[in-house]
């Protein structure tokens, strides 16, 4: 049986001590090279720009190619956030140089590559042995003239993670089984069972899930489509999917069931340590940030169950610059580190999920259990939460944008009191201006 004993604290650790981006490091031969990789001193020197926990470099799998390939010499830097990574990207782009030779690329941004920067990347489709992705995960890294500008790292099946004392204070089951069955098939039944929580709890500075925003987020990447249509056209002001997602969320934040603390933001790591929210609805790759930021004091009182309804939370690639003077041999290392049985090491580490349906068949991430985590055994839950992803996904050009704005509207109706439908106005005008 596998276990993910404390989910590697290095590896957050890892990410959260880089404070700033420079996508050009090591060997970069000055401000007009394309990237900063190439040959030097009888070494081909690959530099990679990655950002949050990939697990790339946290789980030793760069140092273990660089033994098996001596001649290779891999220079990675890691962001902590993500939005700063992609911005300084899509300048460097623009820029035609000071880039890597090997770029992360997260789910959110990439239907904005595919569209606008396709002549930017490598194409992978005619490298050999990648059948084994799910089959939507190489579709949403695509052109329209079959392109592959990169190959799937992990995906973000959802779950939801509580905080078993607290649901016993208030007077609810603490089995992983009976907990699932308290919303199974519905979001609703998610937030009436907020209610009974606050009903239930006694004691003060504890809400029932962590933001309304990540409900939201939750229930609208459960759907085929979300804020584009297959014509690339928006659609989110229109949608049922959104507008109900929108409602459920509004609805958890007037009734005072969330800790206002919206994910990966100000306040929510303390509210981590200090257990001030019993739920947060969690993709796999977020297990290992909660176990970072909760810490040792809480391990055990934490456990996983399945939620109301599937789907795909996150998620990344791996691309090639086109101008990268080490183009081929950058290539080979991004489909190593995507095989199966890397994914199925990361998994392992740090509980990333493979986007590969090899590893995810595997015994190591089937029978995978996480110790923090109430000995949950996450890789039969998260696996089975990968199934029931959408099998078509329609992704937009500012998708990552969009998400970001309605996350920001929600906060409006939590922090300041602002009513549903004045927050959804100004939304509404917030996207129109960020898609332009």
């Amino acid at each position: 049986m596998g276990t993910l004993g404390s989910l590697r604290t290095k590896a957050v650790a890892t990410a959260a001590a880089v404070g700033s981006l420079a996508l050009v490091v090591g060997c970069s031969s000055g401000d007009d090279s394309v990237t900063g990789g190439g040959k030097k001193d009888g070494k081909v020197v690959i530099t990679m720009g990655l950002y949050g926990v990939m697990g790339l470099k946290e789980t030793g799998l760069l140092e273990q190619y660089e033994k098996e390939n001596p001649n290779v010499d891999i220079k990675a830097e890691v962001a902590g956030d993500e939005q700063t990574y992609y911005t300084a990207l899509q300048t460097r782009l623009a820029a035609g140089k000071g880039l890597k030779d090997i770029q992360g690329i997260e789910i959110g941004r990439a239907k904005e590559i595919t569209e606008t920067q396709a002549d930017k990347f490598a194409d992978f489709s005619d490298v050999p042995d990648t059948d084994h992705f799910l089959p939507w995960k190489e579709s949403q890294i695509s052109t329209g003239d079959g392109k592959v500008l990169g190959l799937g790292t992990d995906i973000g099946p959802m779950a939801v993670c509580y905080r078993k004392d607290y649901f016993e204070k208030a007077g609810l089951p603490t089995d992983r089984e009976e907990v699932a069955e308290l919303w199974e098939g519905d979001w609703k039944k998610y937030v009436e069972a907020g209610r009974t929580f606050k009903k239930g709890f006694k004691g003060d500075g504890v809400a029932y899930m962590d933001a309304a925003s990540g409900l939201f987020n939750a229930m609208v990447y459960g759907h085929p489509e979300q804020y584009y249509d297959e014509q690339g056209e928006l659609i989110y002001d229109r949608n049922p999917a959104v507008k109900e997602a929108w409602n459920l969320a509004a609805d958890a934040a007037e009734d005072g069931l969330t800790a206002k603390l919206r994910q990966f933001q100000p306040g929510w790591d303390p509210g981590l340590a200090n257990g001030t929210f019993a739920t947060a609805v969690c993709p796999a790759w977020m297990l290992s940030h909660i176990s970072e930021k909760a810490g040792e004091a809480n391990k055990g009182k934490w456990d996983v169950a399945r939620a109301p309804k599937g789907a795909n939370w996150g998620g990344s690639f791996l691309g090639v610059v086109e101008k990268s003077p080490v183009k081929e041999e950058a290539k080979k290392l991004v489909a190593w580190l995507t095989a199966p049985e890397q994914q199925a090491h990361i998994f392992k580490e740090i509980g990333n999920i493979p986007s590969s349906r090899e590893a995810l068949e595997s015994d190591g991430v089937k029978n995978a259990e996480s110790e923090y985590f109430s000995n949950a055994p996450i890789g039969r839950i998260f696996g089975a939460a990968a199934q029931e992803i959408p099998a078509k996904q329609v992704l937009g050009r500012k998708d990552g944008a969009i998400k970001e704005t309605f996350s920001q509207g929600l906060t409006l109706i939590e922090q300041q009191g602002t009513s549903r439908d004045e927050a959804w106005k100004t939304t509404g005008e917030r996207i129109e201006k960020a898609v332009g």
